[in-house]
């Protein structure tokens, strides 16, 4: 059993910067692929960003790129998504998720863990 608690969601204005953390505990992290997805209201989920735990290999959605970093503090096993220069649209529920040996880390599929979620609202 894996559990992934997510935190630090809020409410910022746009332009604003904010980092969502994801403790992650219960297996070895050998393997896996680490993943922030998003869902805003009446959508659908969709990825955010990725990073693949062996590699260090990062992964963005083409809306992010440039303005999100994914980063990891290996020791306590925390995954960290940095969001800056934040947007309307990007308000959402993001989502950590845990996946392993995954070949395509965009696809939601792929994951077998996920947190509860954590609510970032961006005002103008």
């Amino acid at each position: 059993q894996v559990q992934l608690v997510e935190s630090g969601g809020g409410l910022v204005q746009a332009g604003d910067s904010l980092r969502l953390s994801c403790a992650a505990s219960g297996r070895t992290f050998f393997g896996v692929v680490m993943g922030w997805f998003r869902q805003a209201p009446g959508k659908e989920r969709e990825f955010v960003a990725g990073l693949r735990w062996s590699t260090g290999n990062v992964y963005y959605a083409d809306s992010v790129k440039g303005r999100f970093t994914i980063s990891r503090d290996v020791a306590s096993n925390w995954v960290y998504l940095q969001m800056n220069r934040v947007r309307i649209e990007d308000t959402a529920d993001y989502y950590c998720a845990a996946g392993w040996y995954l070949r395509n880390p965009v696809a939601q599929s792929g994951y077998d863990y996920w947190g509860q979620g954590t609510r970032v609202t961006v005002s103008s």
